[in-house]
């Protein structure tokens, strides 16, 4: 089989990188997501079953980023590159939400917490909207960007696995993010589902049943795996209940809402509770 041929473009420092690609700062504020392997310089792109998939995931990408157009709880999407190959966007301030609850759990506001799984849901909202399904809801592909406006905002982003009709990127969430008990195709129930483990992660700094912190292994990720799939399809979930907007949270892993619409009703009127009783400030200020 003709192996693949790595990308290369001239720059000498990685911004961030995935499983498919490579993302790079090519200027203050912009930066250009790029495939790991190229599909224009071999054989590869036509017998490589990786080379052929990511090949793909860029070509979903930007057909759904064209649809979805331009709004503040999306990446800011500024077109096709073709030198280097790949697509650009507007770099996020602060990075992806994974790295920075990582980092700064111990730190962070009540409030801002609760700002954060507002601002996600209306990110799903409006993608639901435009008829898009994510399809791969965790926290690393949410992005904090502060700008004049606002500080420490989401930004949803990586729609190569995600559907819109007969656009299928053809991803499913991590384990954890995922219901085992529902059937292996992407709908806005999977969102929602996905949904609750993101505000949960939020809430807690880490993901349901798992300790803080990345893996420190392949191992310990497929132990991960198997611990959480086994104990959501008994559909047991952690405790939320002392969390603020833990009802909504639970409401998402139980099926409760049928669209984001509603998950929102809920969320406001909870999070309206919350504010008086606890924090006594606007989310908004956070």
């Amino acid at each position: 089989m003709t192996s693949p041929v790595p990308y290369e473009p001239p720059f000498d420092e990685i911004s961030s990188q995935g499983s498919t690609s490579l993302i790079f700062r090519i200027k203050p504020g912009v930066v250009v997501k790029c495939p790991r392997f190229s599909w224009w310089h071999s054989e590869a792109a036509n017998v490589h079953t990786l080379v052929k998939d990511i090949k793909h995931s860029f070509e979903v990408e930007q057909r759904l980023l064209d649809i979805l157009g331009a709004h503040p709880r999306i990446i800011r999407y500024i077109g096709v590159s073709e030198e280097p190959r790949g697509l650009l966007f507007e770099e996020a301030t602060d990075g992806n939400l994974q790295a920075y609850i990582d980092q700064h759990h111990e730190t962070i506001k009540p409030c801002l917490r609760l700002k954060w799984c507002r601002q996600a849901a209306e990110a799903i909202h409006y993608i639901h909207q435009k008829g898009v399904i994510h399809s791969d809801l965790r926290p690393e592909n949410f992005l904090l960007h502060s700008d004049s406006k606002e500080k420490l905002g989401l930004q949803l982003c990586d729609f190569g696995g995600s559907t819109s009709g007969d656009i299928d990127g053809g991803h499913l969430p991590d384990s954890g993010f995922f219901n085992p008990c529902r059937p292996w195709i992407s709908t806005e129930a999977v969102d929602i589902f996905s949904l609750g483990s993101v505000f949960y992660t939020i809430m807690t700094g880490h993901w349901p049943y798992k300790s803080p912190g990345p893996f420190k292994s392949v191992a310990e990720k497929v132990d991960y795996e198997e611990l959480v799939d086994t104990i959501f399809a008994s559909q047991k979930y952690p405790p939320v209940d002392s969390l603020p907007g833990g009802a909504v949270i639970q409401g998402c892993w139980t099926e409760r809402y049928d669209d984001v619409g509603a998950l929102i009703r809920d969320q406001n009127l909870c999070f309206a509770q919350e504010r008086e009783e606890f924090f006594g400030m606007d989310i908004a200020q956070a």
